[in-house]
């Protein structure tokens, strides 16, 4: 999985399964389900945008877009 969580955070970081559940609530109750959906065909299914974008029938900046606000999204819940 690429790392968007922690760009440019320097200090001590939770054990990772304390950063799992965390993201995976924010996932759940902060995330609409076209984001969350973007964000898991991108990151763990391992999709290009422009695959994303073929499959849902809408532009790639659209899903660039999308995920773009999902990753701004998870950020701010995710902060310390």
């Amino acid at each position: 999985m690429k790392n968007i969580l922690y760009e440019g955070y320097l200090g001590p970081r939770l054990p990772r399964e304390v950063q799992l559940k965390r993201v995976q609530r924010v996932m759940q109750e902060e995330l609409t389900p076209l984001q969350r959906e973007t964000l898991i065909a991108f990151y763990f299914q391992e999709q290009t945008l422009t695959q994303i974008a073929a499959d849902r029938g809408v532009n790639k900046s659209t899903v660039c877009r999308t995920l773009k606000r999902a990753e701004a999204k998870l950020r701010r819940y995710l902060k310390y």
